[in-house]
């Protein structure tokens, strides 16, 4: 189960039972059938269209529900059972948590950890699972198995009476039920070697093998991925007992280093100079030029050693390509990597829409949900709904942009997932440009090198252009009216262009309680290009409660009907009002295509 699982709740109960037992799976996600079960993160109204959707899109699905749901909209989608993701159903009332599908492929572990939560047993019907008390081919954390193909035909032969010895060390496997003897005819190999696996012979890795990398600034993906590779194929060691890559925190942001590790399918992560000159005692080969260079006098192997642990072996010393090094280290007991060193950091700008959880991307649901810590606006936290029980929330005062910024930076340099929220699209009027700008400011070489990732929200003026109709339907622009940061002469300027241009006007921040005449001086510029009667579209507390939606004559545009949390929308030229049947108003901007099909109707007479 590689994908996060969405839990499908069609009831308030239900939601809540999700919610409660996807506790324990920090990215998973909750969706609820709308109108029923408000609040979750994504809302659909036809839910067996939205579980097909799922199934189809690959996420493993606990349904919240009966059983029979989950088999009448997803039956018809059965084909291949090697492709299928993992389907779980969940009573309603948390008594029992049953695997219909991809048992072997993630939903027995989903089922285990779900119920380990609800304090209930899983429901599971897999053969192997029931006579052995393991699932051969669903390994523990921290170990894979090479032959997955040949687990089904081992499997049956267990089944049906056969006996298995064991080569290596793998204590979950001696724990089990399994059939052992001396002279069986199966055999289950444990270890870091590299091995042919048979459907008499599966072949299973930990992963205790740490590859520590250096490699000079700009180097190939391609080159360390395969100085990596050759230096395990070389030493008879597999690619599937690697643990993790590692490296000096001055890498964090080398493509060659993380490249190395997704060619592996493992984490990276890093370590200080100091952490790694610790380990020269046990290098095997210390220089003095790259003490001088970095800090410490290795960077491959003592990466390597550090993260392997205290009583870890160095396999293989520092290997060199032409603009790079790696070694190995191997560790005694399985290496769990986010327990070693520390993540390279990354840093999340996530726009959460106006307010409402339904207008908002799932993407930026899934990065708040991913975070370790959350930074933003109190209000702006309080709408991105609840948190995870290790995720650490910093809240900051209105006015505070870049006191929060900076402190969102510099928990992602000392490598947090961080998930730095903003109300509407993180790249208009918020914080997207205030984290660039401060970095080129400061010239940090720490910030530098977070992993850093802009999430679109729904803007204000989108979401006042849907509510109105489509006074965007044309060429439009957005001025902000605060002088706080931009001189009025230039916020004048801009006004006096977007009139000229006859463009649709999304003004932000057009009021506050001690800054009014701009709003009025605003109308002014306007309606010295606009007629009286140009429609204005007054959008206030977007997706939130309380939210209202008026529409006014430009000649009727004035503070006083405005405030901090509305955004105005000026029509063009050419923006029409147009009655609806209960008695309220569309606006929209034609762009012409009335004309378009008129001229080509003249064309073709």
């Amino acid at each position: 189960m590689n994908r996060p699982p969405v839990f499908v709740a069609l009831t308030r109960d239900a939601l809540a039972l999700a919610r409660r037992a996807a506790h324990d799976l920090k990215d998973a996600e909750v969706h609820a059938l709308a109108g029923r079960a408000a609040g979750a993160e994504v809302l659909f109204t036809d839910t067996g269209a939205h579980l097909r959707a799922l199934f189809a899109a690959g996420r493993p699905i606990v349904g919240v529900c009966a059983a029979g749901v989950l088999i009448r909209a997803l039956g018809p989608m059965l084909a291949d059972k090697g492709a299928e993701p993992p389907v779980v159903a969940l009573a309603e009332n948390g008594t029992a948590v049953v695997p219909l599908l991809g048992g072997h492929r993630g939903a027995n572990a989903l089922a285990r950890r779900i119920a380990a939560t609800l304090g209930i047993a899983a429901a599971l019907t897999t053969a192997g699972d029931l006579r052995f008390g393991v699932a051969l081919d669903e390994p523990p954390a921290g170990w894979r198995l090479a032959n997955p193909e040949h687990a089904k035909e081992f499997t049956a032969a267990l089944l049906d009476g056969a006996r298995v010895r064991l080569e290596g060390d793998a204590p979950w496997l001696a724990e089990s039920d399994l059939p052992w003897a001396e002279d069986g005819a199966l055999t289950i190999c444990a270890g870091v070697r590299a091995r042919q696996g048979t459907a008499t012979a599966l072949i299973y890795h930990p992963a205790v093998l740490c590859v520590g990398i250096g490699c000079e600034r700009g180097a190939a993906v391609d080159e360390t991925a395969h100085l990596v590779r050759a230096s395990l194929a070389a030493h008879g060691l597999s690619e599937a007992a690697v643990a993790l890559v590692a490296s000096l925190d001055l890498k964090a942001d080398e493509a060659a280093v993380h490249g190395a590790g997704a060619a592996l399918g493992v984490p990276t992560r890093f370590f200080s100079a100091a952490r790694l000159e610790a380990e020269t005692p046990r290098l095997a080969s210390p220089s003095e030029a790259v003490y001088r260079a970095v800090g410490c006098h290795g960077v491959a192997e003592a990466a390597a050693l550090a993260a392997a642990g205290d009583d870890a072996m160095l396999l293989i010393p520092k290997t060199k390509s032409a603009r790079a090094t790696c070694a190995i280290a191997r560790a005694p007991a399985v290496v769990v990597p986010q327990a070693v060193g520390r993540g390279r950091g990354s840093l999340r700008i996530v726009g959460l829409g106006p307010g409402d959880p339904a207008w908002r991307a799932p993407e930026a649901a899934a990065a708040v949900r991913a975070a370790s810590d959350v930074v933003g606006y109190s209000l702006y936290l309080d709408l991105a709904g609840p948190l995870g029980e290790d995720t650490v929330r910093h809240d900051y005062a209105l006015g505070e942009e870049e006191t929060r910024v900076r402190a969102a930076l510099e928990l992602a340099a000392r490598g947090r997932d961080v998930a730095l929220v903003c109300s509407g699209d993180p790249g208009i009027y918020a914080m997207a440009a205030l984290v660039f700008e401060l970095i080129e400011r400061t010239g940090a070489p720490e910030w530098r090198r977070v992993e850093i990732a802009v999430i679109p929200g729904i803007s204000a003026l989108q979401a006042a252009a849907a509510r109105a109709g489509a006074p965007l339907g044309h060429d439009f622009c957005a001025i902000s009216l605060s002088d706080l940061l931009t001189p009025w002469a230039t916020i004048e300027r801009r006004l006096r262009a977007a009139a000229e241009g006859d463009f649709v006007v999304a003004l932000y921040n057009p009021v506050s309680p001690r800054r009014t005449r701009q709003l009025e001086r605003a109308r002014e510029i306007l309606a010295a290009r606009h007629p009286a009667a140009t429609p204005v579209v007054l959008a206030r507390n977007l997706g939130r409660a309380n939210e209202t939606v008026e529409i006014v004559e430009l000649a009727e545009l004035s503070a006083a009907r405005v405030d901090m949390l509305t955004v105005v929308l000026v029509g063009a030229s050419t923006t029409r009002r147009l009655a609806r049947g209960d008695g309220g108003v569309w606006v929209y901007t034609p762009r012409g295509y009335g004309a378009k099909a008129a001229g080509e109707s003249e064309d073709v007479a």
